[in-house]
C-alpha cells in the first residue's frame, strides 16, 4: 500500500521550498509558525483509525494534524513506511529544516514534535541540526537506557519532553539534558497522569498537544 500522506507530504514540501529558493520569502511569511510533527512506530505499521488493543484507544493521526492546524500552524507531517531509519529520517528532516530557514524562516518559529519512535526521530534532528533556536518536543520517548545506548544523541535548542506517569516511558529526561554537549537556550518537563500509559499519544488531546502548541509560540514560561 502506499504511503497515505497528511496536510503537506514530502513531496510538497519540497516544492514549497524550491519555489522559494532564488528569493527571501515576505515577512508576513516568515512570522508564520511551522510544526514538524513526527508520528510514532504504530503508524508505520497500521492504518490511521486503527484500535490498539494494547492501550484500548483508537489512534487519531489526522485529528492531531487538525488540531495544530487549526491554530494557524503550518503542519508538516507524513505517515511513514513501515520500518523507517531513525537516523536517515532525521537527516530528511534537517535538510527541509534548513531549507525553511533558509528562504527566512526564523528557527525559533520551527518546532519539531516527535510521539514515541518519532521522539527519537526528533532527538536525532536536534542532534544533527545543532540549532539551539529550535523549539523541539519530545513526547513519550526516553528511558534511563538511553544514555548509554543512545550516546550518541544530543539535545540543543529548546527542549520540552513530556511523558505519562503511567507509561514504560514516563520518566525525566534531565540525564540527556545533563550528558548533552550542545547549547540547550530552554529545557521543560511535563509529567501527565491519563492513566493510558503509552497510548495517551495515540490520541489528539489536548493535555499534551496544549503544551506542544504553546511551546511552538515560544511561551517557554508555561505554567506547571
Amino acid at each position: 500500500m502506499k504511503n497515505k500522506f497528511n496536510i503537506i507530504p514530502t513531496l510538497l514540501i519540497l516544492v514549497f521550498v524550491g519555489c522559494h529558493s532564488s528569493k527571501k520569502i515576505q515577512a508576513s511569511e516568515s512570522e508564520k509558525d511551522y510544526i514538524f510533527f513526527i508520528h510514532n512506530k504504530f503508524l508505520e505499521e497500521n492504518l490511521d483509525g486503527t484500535f490498539s488493543d494494547k492501550y484500548n484507544v483508537t489512534v487519531d493521526y489526522e485529528g492531531i494534524l487538525q488540531s495544530f492546524k487549526k491554530d494557524g500552524f503550518i503542519v508538516l507531517s507524513e505517515k511513514r513506511v513501515e520500518n523507517t531509519d531513525t537516523k536517515k529520517y532525521a537527516e530528511k528532516i534537517v535538510s527541509q529544516i534548513d531549507s525553511l530557514i533558509k528562504t527566512g524562516v526564523k528557527p525559533n518559529h520551527i518546532t519539531i514534535v516527535g510521539t514515541s519512535k518519532g521522539g527519537y526521530i526528533a532527538q536525532y534532528v536536534s542532534t544533527f541540526a545543532k540549532n539551539p533556536n529550535l523549539n523541539f518536543v519530545f513526547i513519550g520517548s526516553f528511558q534511563e537506557s538511553d544514555i548509554e545506548n543512545y550516546s550518541e544523541i544530543n539535545y540543543c535548542g529548546n527542549i520540552l519532553t513530556i511523558y505519562e506517569k503511567s507509561d514504560f516511558f514516563g520518566v525525566t529526561a534531565i540525564k540527556r539534558k545533563e550528558t548533552s554537549k550542545l547549547k540547550i537556550n530552554q529545557f521543560k518537563e511535563i509529567e501527565l497522569n491519563t492513566g493510558l500509559k503509552h497510548g495517551f499519544l495515540y490520541i489528539a488531546s489536548d493535555e499534551w498537544i496544549k503544551p506542544c502548541k504553546m511551546w511552538a509560540k515560544r511561551k517557554y514560561e508555561m505554567p506547571e
